[in-house]
């Protein structure tokens, strides 16, 4: 055996002996580095006869080859019992059941809004959704609230920096009150035949459910939130039409008989007279708290002069409520921005 032998051997060996990467590593540098023993072999070729030279350099070559050969099959095993170790540390019993699916369901205010859907329509109003991008017209000024009138503060809004074709600004809706404006326009222009030929025109019964935005953030405010807007005009509409449809709302919406609804003198441009309502329950976590849970009034004249209808034969009633305020009320949640964090534990409960 000569001496490249014994160096092939010798790595063999050393390499079999390594039982991590860097120890293997480390073998390798003393065999195939710079300073290796076949790095030293190959310079000592320069002292060489060419003849020697070319036997030598091809022999060399020849045990360089093989030590590189032991060296990757030993990488290969050193992988392969790292990998069966780690199989062995994460083994898996087949045998278990496996996960399910979860299981989604609707957000607690889809739920309250469907609820309130449902219940306006079993006393025949319809339901209308329309744009969230609204003009400066159809959220103010038809709703008797002019340019540059101090009643505009009261919502805090968001204006886009763009207009219609007509040239009006348009905005985030700050409320669902256009869509009053525009199921009412719709039904006079459906109806005009009958009123030119002195029928009466069919009563307007009808909520407009979705999405407003206003600057506004803290527990019980969000800057996006939900209105359910509610109007019914007629020949003979009253406040007592009014206090009998949302006590009946109230009494099946929470499914109870045993409270109080109060109505308090307000303020809002698009109604006059104007109402807060109140509610209070007799039992309950809320018993005996009054709790401040929409808005209301009369239609003002000029808000049915705008739906294009006459004030003086089209009188009625408009309301507002919060969709997440019920939500809260319902579910027993205290905190409005849990219901938009998106927490899948808070979410969850609902299903």
């Amino acid at each position: 055996m000569n001496d490249l032998d014994t160096l092939v051997q010798t790595a063999r060996a050393d390499f079999a002996a390594a039982r991590q990467g860097a120890a293997l590593e480390d073998a390798k540098a003393r065999f195939l580095g710079k300073s290796g023993r076949i790095t030293e072999l190959l310079k000592g070729l320069g002292m060489l006869s060419p003849e020697q030279k070319k036997a030598r350099g091809a022999e060399i070559n020849q045990a360089k080859a093989a030590i590189e050969a032991a060296l990757q099959a030993r990488r290969v095993q050193l992988a392969e019992a790292d990998l069966d170790a780690q199989l062995q540390a994460e083994a898996l019993d087949v045998t278990l059941p496996g996960r399910g699916r979860g299981v989604g369901g609707l957000h607690p205010v889809s739920r309250t809004i469907e609820r309130i859907e449902a219940i306006f329509a079993s006393m025949g109003f319809d339901v209308a959704e329309g744009p969230e991008i609204e003009t400066d017209w159809m959220s103010f000024t038809a709703l008797n609230n002019p340019e540059n009138h101090p009643a505009r503060s009261m919502q805090d809004t968001f204006y886009v920096d763009v207009k219609d074709a007509g040239g009006r600004w348009l905005c985030l809706r700050p409320h669902t009150s256009p869509m009053q404006v525009r199921y009412a326009q719709a039904h006079a222009a459906r109806h005009a035949q009958d009123v030119a030929a002195g029928k009466p025109m069919a009563e307007i019964r009808v909520i407009a459910p979705g999405r407003v935005y206003r600057v506004d953030s803290d527990a019980t405010h969000s800057p996006m939130f939900h209105q359910v807007e509610g109007l019914w005009l007629g020949a003979n509409v009253s406040f007592k039409d009014l206090k009998v449809v949302f006590a009946d709302f109230v009494r099946q919406y929470f499914e109870t008989d045993d409270f109080d609804v109060r109505f308090r003198p307000s303020f809002f441009p698009f109604t006059e007279p104007s109402a807060e309502i109140d509610i209070r329950f007799g039992s309950g976590p809320l018993a005996g708290r009054w709790l401040e849970v929409a808005g209301s009034g009369q239609v003002h004249p000029n808000v049915v002069r705008n739906y294009g209808l006459d004030p003086e034969t089209n009188i009625g009633f408009a309301f507002g409520i919060g969709a997440d305020r019920f939500a809260m009320l319902r579910y027993g949640v205290d905190d409005l921005r849990l219901m938009f964090d998106g927490d899948l534990r808070f979410l969850s409960q609902f299903r």
